[in-house]
């Protein structure tokens, strides 16, 4: 009986998933309730014996799941590898719950009480505005910031990325181009999967360069073994709102060139994401400092 009554928990929660996926609502119920709930499930199944088994069982079950999800094409390899770190422990902790609640002899209260949970985690995942994160890189170059104006208005095309990251599909920069000049100018940064078209704001030369973001690339192409698929986070969900290069005059005829960008994401818990995407952009922006700096010091 417990089987059977687990088999049809499980469909309702593939169901479940399957339109958070297809709808785009990639929040705390798909990353911290569903795994939560998918190793109580595991563990209230197959009842092991000790506590660590039962975390293992629910850690295992989401782990499974998870992989269903490239499996069937839905999901792409990266963004399964960047979760797993969130939805394991999630899982694991659903299967000692519910091996404690089994002791007490409550588990289908802790069933319950699980199941209750989607509607409101659903409505806060709908309905919370993401926040805007700032990331700030900086690099040292030898020469006037004059000469390094010039190189962060436009540059050439960036050898071939060597940093795995990118080389695995995440979006990255090729080159960089200015229609115009002054305020009103529109830089284009061309990444790999499309251009950031770059209205300028802010013309302080050569002090400081600042422009809006009024169209994004996705950031990244999926890898999957169905070849290439899109996914609903691959537009809107990581989106770049505001950016801006600053040279600041160093003793000795040098640059300070910093490079900051104000962005958004989607999705929730926004802490773990963000420490994803600070990472990759602050890869982004040394890709392109770095350029800079080449270009000007030769």
């Amino acid at each position: 009986m417990r089987l059977y009554v687990a088999l049809v928990i499980a469909i309702a929660m593939s169901v479940g998933g399957f339109v958070l996926l297809r709808t785009g609502v990639y929040g705390w119920t798909m990353f911290a309730l569903h795994p939560l709930v998918t190793g109580a499930l595991a563990a209230w199944t197959f009842r092991p014996k000790t506590a660590g088994r039962a975390a293992g069982a629910g850690a295992l079950a989401v782990a499974a799941t998870t992989l269903l999800l490239l499996v069937f094409g839905w999901e792409g390899g990266i963004c399964i590898l960047m979760c797993l770190p969130i939805v394991l422990p999630c899982g694991a902790i659903g299967g000692w719950l519910m091996y404690d609640l089994e002791r007490a002899r409550r588990a289908r209260r802790g069933i319950a009480m699980f199941l209750m949970l989607p509607p409101f985690t659903v409505a806060y995942d709908v309905q919370a505005p993401p926040p805007v994160f700032e990331v700030h890189s900086q690099v040292v170059v030898h020469a006037a910031p004059g000469r390094v104006w010039q190189r962060v208005l436009s540059f050439s095309e960036l050898p071939p990325p060597t940093e795995l990251i990118f080389r695995a599909g995440v979006a990255y920069p090729i080159r960089a181009h200015l229609e115009g000049a002054g305020e009103g100018a529109i830089r284009y940064c061309e990444f790999s999967t499309g251009p950031f078209v770059e209205p300028i704001v802010i013309w302080d030369e050569p002090r400081l360069l600042r422009f809006r973001v009024t169209q994004n690339p996705a950031p990244m192409q999926e890898w999957s073994p169905f070849g290439n698929i899109v996914t609903k986070h691959l537009h809107g969900y990581l989106v770049s709102k505001q950016g801006q290069f600053r040279l600041t005059p160093l003793p000795g005829g040098g640059t300070l060139l910093e490079g900051t960008t104000w962005y958004q994401h989607g999705l929730w818990p926004a802490g773990y994401w963000r420490w994803w995407s600070d990472a990759i952009i602050h890869r982004i922006h040394l890709r392109v400092l770095n350029q800079i700096r080449t270009l000007a010091e030769k």
